[in-house]
């Protein structure tokens, strides 16, 4: 049974849930993208923890139940990466490398935190995340809601995104509580982290030569539909990586929580070899 737990770092308590096997059989560091946090990896930690694996994902900092950094500076990549380090340290304390995987914005800090010590990992698993800045209409939204949260602070934003994704006619309506807890932890999260994460989204350098250098197995998956970096430009970047690739069917940009079957099979298939 996953329980709610909490890692003491330099920087400040770090949430997590963590499906409770037992150390020393592999472990796993999830990491969510921008406005995500534990939650959206819950539906995986139960099929890892079948196959032996122990698996914590995180909030990161200024993320729902995370401390919240204390400068602005404090949710820059490199500090978020730092974050990532520290928590290897405690999960693998004998130096055993970690499985990290990063969900979209949560992709471009794991490839910092694996490109400042590639020795701390066994392998990188990039899970709907480019190889550069994000463009399209997720740029687009990035840009309309800096301004809105500018001027009208969290709750205004939230109305902003719902009625953008509103308008998407894949759109489909969560249920009451799941909708309920979305609200909650959309509050909860630091608008100053909102904001520098955002910039960070769209200044993103392309550093896939660097992890292709690196030398870690790297396994990039996305969701057939993903609305975020293309699958065409994933695709590509796994090319330039030598990296395996799963698409996975029916998903869009959270194949986690949208096809958790056939994303814990690419999962377990691709760290269960490597």
């Amino acid at each position: 049974m996953p329980q709610q737990v909490r890692f003491e770092l330099p920087s400040g308590p770090i949430a997590a849930l963590d499906n409770g096997v037992p150390a020393g059989t592999g472990t796993v560091l999830l990491v969510p993208g921008y406005t995500g946090s534990k939650e959206d990896f819950q539906p995986l930690l139960r099929p890892l923890a079948a196959a032996g694996l122990r698996a914590v994902a995180i909030d990161q900092r200024g993320q729902y139940q995370s401390a919240w950094a204390l400068t602005e500076a404090g949710y820059q990549v490199p500090e978020l990466a730092a974050d990532l380090l520290a928590l290897a340290g405690l999960l693998e304390p004998d130096g055993q490398p970690l499985h990290l995987l990063g969900h979209s914005f949560g992709g471009l800090v794991a490839r910092h935190a694996v490109l400042s010590r590639p020795a701390a990992f066994a392998d990188l698993v990039l899970m709907c995340s480019g190889p550069a800045a994000i463009g399209g209409n997720r740029r687009a939204l990035l840009n309309s809601g800096e301004r809105v949260l500018a001027d009208g602070g969290m709750q205004r934003l939230w109305e902003h995104i719902e009625q953008q994704t509103q308008a998407d006619p894949r759109y489909l309506r969560p249920a009451p509580a799941l909708q309920a807890f979305l609200h909650q932890r959309f509050l909860a999260t630091d608008p100053v982290g909102l904001r520098v994460m955002g910039t960070a989204l769209r200044e993103a350098a392309d550093r896939t030569a660097e992890l292709a250098a690196a030398g870690l197995p790297v396994l990039v998956l996305y969701g057939e539909h993903d609305d975020a970096w293309p699958p065409d430009i994933q695709a590509e970047m796994a090319g330039r990586l030598a990296a395996r690739v799963a698409v996975i069917p029916g998903a869009a940009h959270s194949p986690a929580v949208e096809n958790p079957a056939a994303t814990a099979q690419a999962l377990l298939d691709f760290w269960l070899s490597s």
